[in-house]
């Protein structure tokens, strides 16, 4: 039996940028065979490592190779998971259930890059992978800092102002927050960000309508109550997605915000 981030196989992945190399990755996690895909600096050198959790649910979300690429040609190994279910991989995504192991494993699977600056490690999480790297900072303890961009804390929260997307939460958690309280609270991360020992960055557009600001003020206010570290920027002229030119300054910003984390 292969053990989790175990890697299966791996291929050689087309990059839309020249300085980084693209390899997708598929691992074993929770008994199940996962994709994802990993962006290495052709540069020979140590990097630190971004786990990057991505947002949506199936092909809604999906890992962008240019995205990837962006964030390792600012000087990092990043690897992003497909969670299950995803681009060939086995098992269901359920939101943040049983694909938290993707997520978790993901971790270990970066550190297998010959790149990998041993003992500096981030996570880098957007929309719904929010969910996904609050749980992985949770679970860990070699995590440096986490970044949480327009990111999904609360999944009753979530339920109550989408919507457009309660019947896929129904079919994919099990029901509803009134007749499967249980499958959303734990999903929830809000309730145990005092494990966290991690830095947190919150970033959100306060006009934002897909994930309302309200979830990373919730955060906000869990972390500090918990006496975590917590920085927040927010945005008052921004949505879900922010302008291609603002975006790259922040994330310019951010991966710096990151180094400087101790």
């Amino acid at each position: 039996m292969l053990t989790d981030a175990e890697i299966v196989s791996s291929r050689a992945y087309p990059s839309p940028n020249p300085a980084v190399e693209l390899t997708e990755i598929t691992y074993w996690s929770g008994g199940v065979r996962v994709k994802g895909l990993l962006a290495e600096p052709k540069a020979p050198g140590e990097y630190e490592g971004i786990v990057y959790m991505r947002g949506g649910i199936q092909h809604v979300g999906m890992v962008r190779p240019a995205r990837i690429a962006q964030f390792a040609s600012r000087g990092f190994v990043v690897f992003a998971p497909y969670y299950r279910g995803n681009r060939g991989g086995e098992g269901r995504d359920e939101f943040g259930g049983a694909d938290l192991q993707d997520a978790v494993s993901a971790v270990d699977v970066l550190k297998q890059s010959p790149l990998w600056k041993e003992g500096r490690m981030h996570l880098f999480s957007f929309s719904r992978g929010g969910l996904m790297a609050l749980w992985t900072a949770i679970l860990r303890d070699d995590i440096t800092s986490t970044v949480h961009w327009a990111g999904v804390s609360d999944v009753v929260f979530t339920y109550k102002e989408r919507e457009d997307m309660r019947r896929m939460m129904k079919r994919v958690i099990g029901g509803s927050p009134n007749n499967a309280p249980d499958a959303y609270r734990e999903r929830t991360a809000l309730f145990r960000v005092d494990e966290i020992d991690a830095s947190v960055l919150i970033i959100h557009g306060m006009k934002d309508e897909n994930v309302s600001l309200e979830q990373s003020i919730m955060l906000e206010d869990a972390l500090r109550e918990a006496g975590k570290p917590v920085e927040t920027w927010y945005f008052p002229d921004y949505t879900h997605h922010f302008p291609a030119w603002r975006n790259a300054e922040i994330v310019r910003d951010l991966t710096a915000w990151m180094k400087a984390q101790t």
